[in-house]
């Protein structure tokens, strides 16, 4: 594992992380995201986008495929509702020998090496974990750690954005990070074409008629503003072309019963009259 030491404190960084995603959507939006991170002088600094948006509409998706434009390490951390401020930093262990050892966090490790760090659903967080960060979203750009009783400066090439979902089980943000979380960035529900496309990319062993279902289910039920995204109907063409595979027994089924159970199964009872629809329109 990788150390450095910061006034006379080793710390032990974290891995980068490697994700199988690839953004398939509006180009513009990724180029949002690289000029906030643009610098243009020695005399500015970068923005601090937030991404906002309904869950799985992809948001995450959309930082880290940004981030891979930069071709730097890319340092993503799940924020919670029981993120402490010392988990955002640096955590003490007991390594060998009983004595303690400090893990730098994600977010941390990025600062050191010049990465971009994704704070992901931020708005799970509270107030007190978001101060922490306070003097590295500004000109600062530095964390003090009251654990490890250290200050830690970000390196030049530092990056940082946060992603939000838009539901009811978050935070409010403070007004004095609300304003340090420039600029906010929207993520929509992709147009159908764009959900195809997504999901060929993420079934790519799945029929046409199984894409052309799913991308109706989820044109009809945007239209009577549900919140199901492409990541449900990925989860229901996946789940139905298993169930197309069990040919033993009860659950032998066609392509219209199997779509109608995953959809069951998944969304609920109450998403059905979209797939209904979706199959009459056949």
């Amino acid at each position: 594992m990788e150390t450095v030491t910061i006034d006379s404190i080793t710390l032990h960084l974290s891995h980068p992380d490697h994700l199988e995603h690839h953004w398939v959507g509006h180009q513009e939006l990724i180029d949002q995201v690289l000029a906030a991170w643009l610098v243009l002088d020695e005399r500015d600094i970068p923005l601090n986008p937030r991404l906002i948006g309904k869950p799985g509409v992809g948001k995450t998706t959309l930082a880290y495929a940004s981030a891979k434009k930069l071709k730097r390490p890319v340092y993503l951390f799940q924020a919670t509702m029981d993120t402490r401020p010392e988990d955002l930093l640096v955590v003490p262990v007991i390594g060998d020998h009983g004595r303690i050892q400090y893990m730098a966090s994600s977010l941390v490790t990025a600062m050191i090496k010049g990465g971009i760090c994704i704070l992901d659903e931020g708005n799970r967080m509270s107030e007190k974990s978001w101060a922490s960060l306070a003097p590295l979203l500004d000109n600062r750009r530095y964390v003090e750690s009251i654990t490890a009783g250290i200050k830690i400066t970000a390196h030049p090439d530092f990056r940082f954005c946060a992603t939000m979902n838009d539901d009811a089980s978050t935070f409010e943000l403070p007004e004095y990070i609300h304003s340090r979380l420039q600029p906010q960035i929207l993520i929509d529900f992709p147009d159908p074409d764009e959900e195809r496309l997504i999901l060929m990319h993420n079934l790519p062993f799945a029929a046409d008629i199984i894409l052309n279902y799913v991308t109706e289910f989820l044109r009809l039920s945007h239209s009577a503003g549900e919140r199901f995204t492409v990541r449900d109907g990925i989860n229901v063409g996946r789940y139905a072309l298993k169930l197309l595979q069990q040919e033993d027994g009860p659950l032998r089924r066609n392509v219209q019963d199997s779509l109608k159970s995953a959809v069951r199964m998944i969304l609920g009872s109450e998403a059905l009259d979209y797939m209904n629809t979706a199959l009459d329109m056949d």
